[in-house]
């Protein structure tokens, strides 16, 4: 009996569950993964402090606690009526944001000092300095690392299947629960479809590398 085949149509809905729950979850942990590692070098100690906060905060909580908090949380606030598909985004995004903070500020230090003091120099303001000179600059750095997190955010998403999110992790587990299906072969299928998520992010990575490398 042909797993594939059969359930081709479930097999193609977590697909695509997947590769929207990564692609809506990466762009919300850019956002503000690169928002916070601007707090994080900014001279007002107030956001100094908060973005410390939030990359401690969230990179020491494990994954399935910070879904428990978000779905259970956010509706005892009385923030009812999210999807479970939006609040997946919304734990996984401030997951990650916590490591492409890092991966940011990584590459915002690596930038010659020299740089930033050029630009003030002239009366540019720290947002100007940063936005125009300094993260155009740190970007070649961060690339590497950054596409690093996010193949482990699109590995990530199968936490989701946990909390009613159609994806590649429930199509696992209910054809688990169906008779007749061998187990390593479904395992087989998901497996091949996390690698052809993981090594578009990679190759795309790989040449946004490539086009932003300084030529020599």
């Amino acid at each position: 009996m042909n797993v594939l085949s059969d359930n081709f149509a479930m097999f193609r809905e977590g697909f695509i569950g997947t590769v929207e729950l990564t692609a809506l979850s990466a762009l919300l942990a850019l956002v503000l993964g690169t928002l916070v590692a601007g707090f994080r070098v900014s001279p007002v100690p107030a956001l100094r402090v908060f973005g410390t906060a939030w990359v401690t905060l969230l990179r020491n909580t494990p994954l399935v606690l910070l879904f428990l908090a978000v779905t259970l949380g956010l509706p005892a606030l009385g923030l009812k009526g999210w999807d479970s598909f939006w609040l997946a985004v919304l734990a996984l995004g401030c997951y990650t944001s916590a490591f492409i903070c890092e991966a940011v500020r990584s590459g915002i230090n690596a930038v010659p000092v020299g740089q930033a003091e050029a630009a003030r120099s002239i009366g540019m303001t720290f947002r100007q300095t940063l936005t125009q000179i300094v993260l155009p600059q740190a970007s070649r750095t961060a690339i590497p690392p950054v596409g690093s997190l996010l193949i482990a955010l699109a590995k990530n998403t199968a936490i989701a299947s946990g909390f009613n999110v159609v994806e590649l992790g429930s199509v696992q587990k209910t054809l688990n629960a169906a008779a007749g299906y061998d187990i390593y072969v479904i395992f087989l299928w998901i497996a091949l479809c996390y690698i052809i998520i993981t090594f578009t992010i990679s190759g795309l990575f790989r040449l946004l590398e490539n086009r932003l490398a300084v030529a020599r």
